[in-house]
């Protein structure tokens, strides 16, 4: 395969699975996945969440592209486009995994960011975690955020409309 295609075929995927974890977010975690996800929108002091459950379903779809592109495991009927559409889900994980496990989530690192986009993440994401509960709720995605000024009210027609319990603190 050309370089270029391979290096086309990854960079499509990392912006692709930005849509696939907006999706699953929305409809997957905040609905019948709920039960893995709940732990996530509640405080606790463990070092490990339920919600983590959702990362070995990112590792093993990363994996399964591996092996489908993989001569070794699969012989003459290997997808060569699968080792990089693998390599693409396996960067957006580690991008996922610095942004929202690390900087909005502080799970491993400590730094606040004052401005730019990184602030505008962390915001968009503690608006997402402004609702009690899994119904309504704003910024599903993990690395595109809106501006939370928009966020803040759509979060407030929710409330108003009954869809969503929000936290009052979060919306001033």
């Amino acid at each position: 395969m050309n370089p270029l295609v391979a290096i086309a075929i990854v960079i499509a995927t990392v912006f692709a699975m930005e849509w696939v974890a907006w999706a699953s977010h929305k409809y997957i975690m905040h609905g019948w996945g709920w039960g893995w996800h709940r732990d996530h929108h509640e405080p606790h002091d463990k070092v490990l969440e339920k919600n983590d459950l959702y990362a070995i379903v990112g590792a093993a779809m990363s994996i399964s592209m591996f092996a489908i592109g993989s001569p070794l495991i699969m012989g003459a009927e290997a997808w060569e486009p699968g080792t990089w559409i693998g390599l693409g889900i396996l960067f957006y994980g580690i991008i996922y995994t610095l942004v929202h496990d690390g900087l909005v989530h502080q799970r491993y690192f400590r730094w606040v960011p004052k401005r730019g986009y990184a602030k505008r993440l962390v915001q968009a994401h503690k608006l997402h975690h402004a609702t009690i509960g899994k119904e309504g709720g704003v910024s599903f995605g993990f690395v595109l955020a809106r501006d939370p000024a928009k966020l803040k009210q759509e979060l407030k027609a929710q409330r108003e409309a009954g869809i969503a319990i929000v936290r009052d603190s979060q919306l001033t």
